[in-house]
């Protein structure tokens, strides 16, 4: 380049120097940022780095200690479960006993099954033309009249009143005989007109007569 050609008046800088150094170099100050940025590039670099570097670190941390935290927190719970399932246990046989004997018990009530009425059976009929006796068993004078007395204010046709035959022993109770199966109806509609029970209605073979009134108290 010749001097026609620069563009900057002469000046310390067009001077030879000692031969082999640079001749006519021109250099402009710096300002002060552009000495300063190198170094804050240099210092965010490095802030970066630490940044990486730290969450490396405890993300490392974190991939190792999430189990074991969770094991130690699940530790706690597993403990507490037995406690609060007893507690919640407790208040569930409480309030299981209270309410389950209230709310919990069907508000209907049972049916009762219909219970068999005894059958009663048919009232026996008798023979009203039957020969029926009334023998005095205890010697009471009118005695056997005033029985049969009774049994003709019934409807009983042929009653014929006597005394215990002499030289034989009477029964005990009031008792009612009877000849055949066929006066067992009339004997048992006797018995039922003097209040004498059934077990004491027996068949016999009597000499006399269908059915056999033995009795020892009046009417």
């Amino acid at each position: 380049m010749t001097k026609s050609h620069y563009p900057y008046p002469p000046d310390e800088f067009d001077v030879r120097g000692p031969e082999g150094s640079p001749v006519g170099v021109h250099r402009e100050p710096r300002s002060g940022w552009s000495s300063a940025w190198p170094f804050l590039l240099v210092a965010v670099v490095f802030a970066g780095l630490a940044v990486g570097i730290v969450s490396f670190l405890s993300d490392g941390r974190g991939t190792d200690n999430p189990p074991a935290a969770q094991q130690e927190s699940a530790a706690p719970e597993t403990s507490a479960s037995p406690e609060a399932s007893e507690g919640d246990g407790g208040e569930a046989s409480g309030d299981g006993s209270t309410e389950g004997s209230g709310e919990g018990e069907s508000t209907e009530e049972p049916t009762e099954e219909p219970t068999e009425e005894p059958t009663e059976e048919p009232a026996p009929e008798p023979n009203y033309d039957a020969f029926v006796r009334v023998l005095n068993a205890a010697g009471t004078p009118g005695l056997a009249g005033a029985n049969a007395d009774v049994l003709a204010g019934e409807g009983y046709t042929n009653v014929s009143p006597e005394d215990y035959p002499e030289g034989q022993t009477p029964p005990e109770v009031d008792t009612i005989w009877y000849a055949t199966a066929e006066d067992e109806d009339t004997a048992l509609a006797v018995a039922s007109s003097f209040g004498i029970p059934a077990e004491n209605v027996t068949e016999v073979a009597v000499a006399s007569g269908d059915v056999l009134a033995i009795l020892h108290e009046m009417p």
